[in-house]
């Protein structure tokens, strides 16, 4: 069987709102909601493809867009690959041309509605930011509280409270410090044993490859709509996060870094090969900052992660 080659939009209008299509109840997955697009034709690269299909579909002429994922996906009767690219700029007013009843949509709002099973990657990366700050070790409450709030005022929106070198009752005194202070403003990330989750219930999880290897083949060990991550370096531990049903990996390390010194980077072109056919959103940690987000884009990550290029100085 052929797959299906389909070009989607993640359409952002200028107050963040997403913009999704209900789909033709005649359809395959209909009356299900959809990011709009269509088929890809011969010759015809995916970004042109969306360009045509948004023109047809919804009246409006793409003016920036940008790679956001891939996700391969088996139904019983059909398999399709949704390219999927983020919309950031469009001319025009989006209108349904074909009939179908259209949408805005808060992002955090997106989980509500009713997707195609292959969507549910799309409406993960839609939530996720091109940054993820990773918490620099070894600073002072305060300074891990004053920093994090310039970090905020500079529109970080997803941070992991990273600081293996508190003890464990310190860590979760900080994280609910840190908790309440980003609460609506940013998804904190927490570190630690599972056991803690109940006590921070607005948090995230990443696991450790310690606890990716701990919990693979045992199902997701958190509660849907609580976001799951994992620290990867290798298809193989790309492949237990996928059994664990994570909500998106770090990668690493890409390139040499001063923290990790002896670890062999990865570099770009393997980081690409990892990516290809994942499906799920990746940041790209080691060695990277805010200037890699483009190359990071290209090979297939949902951005970039970082420590100290991320860090208020």
């Amino acid at each position: 069987m052929k797959r299906l080659h389909v070009a989607a939009g993640v359409i952002r209008r200028g107050d963040g709102h997403v913009l999704i299509a209900r789909r033709p109840l005649d359809k395959h997955q209909g009356g299900l909601w959809e990011f709009p697009g269509g088929k890809v034709e011969a010759g015809e690269t995916a970004e042109a493809a969306l360009a045509r299909e948004l023109a047809e579909e919804l009246g409006i002429a793409v003016a920036a867009s940008r790679p956001l994922i891939q996700v391969s996906y088996d139904y019983p009767d059909k398999q399709v690959l949704l390219d999927v690219w983020e919309v950031l700029g469009f001319s025009g007013e989006a209108y349904g041309a074909e009939g179908q009843t259209l949408a805005w949509v808060d992002p955090e709002d997106l989980p509500s509605y009713s997707f195609p099973p292959a969507n549910r990657p799309i409406v993960t990366a839609a939530r996720l930011p091109n940054h993820y700050l990773i918490t620099p070790d070894h600073l002072a409450p305060r300074e891990m509280l004053d920093g994090l709030a310039l970090a905020l005022d500079a529109g970080v929106r997803l941070i992991q409270l990273r600081a293996p070198s508190l003890d464990d009752a310190d860590y979760r005194s900080l994280a609910t410090k840190v908790s309440n202070m980003c609460l609506g403003r940013a998804k904190v990330m927490l570190k630690g044993p599972l056991e803690w989750a109940d006590e921070f219930p607005e948090a995230g999880w990443h696991l450790t490859v310690q606890q990716l290897r701990q919990h693979a083949g045992q199902g997701r060990p958190l509660v849907p709509g609580r976001w799951l991550a994992a620290s990867c370096h290798d298809a193989a531990e790309m492949g237990m996060a996928s059994t664990l049903d994570v909500d998106f990996i770090t990668v690493s390390p890409i390139l040499r870094t001063a923290t990790h010194p002896e670890a062999q980077p990865l570099g770009w072109r393997r980081a690409a090969e990892l990516l290809s056919g994942f499906g799920q959103p990746a940041y790209l940690l080691g060695g990277l900052g805010p200037n890699d987000l483009a190359q990071a884009l290209r090979v297939g990550a949902q951005g970039v992660a970082a420590i100290r290029a991320l860090w208020p100085q």
